[in-house]
């Protein structure tokens, strides 16, 4: 998946930007207060994106 459309994936479900990284981004999801590394590959696993869309709640 590319990082720029889940990004945005994330921000439309209501998860904000924590703080940016060097190699990570570190997302929140507001509703529930997890946090969740986002890494700044182009291309990003769907395995992975699934992993951290559970993590911040979002499935």
């Amino acid at each position: 998946m590319n990082r720029k459309q889940f990004v945005s994936q994330l921000v439309r479900d209501g998860c904000k930007l924590h703080r940016p990284g060097a190699r990570h981004d570190i997302y929140v999801n507001p509703n529930t207060g997890q946090k969740q590394p986002v890494p700044r590959h182009a291309e990003i696993d769907n395995a992975l994106a699934k992993h951290i869309r559970k993590y911040l709640g979002l499935q």
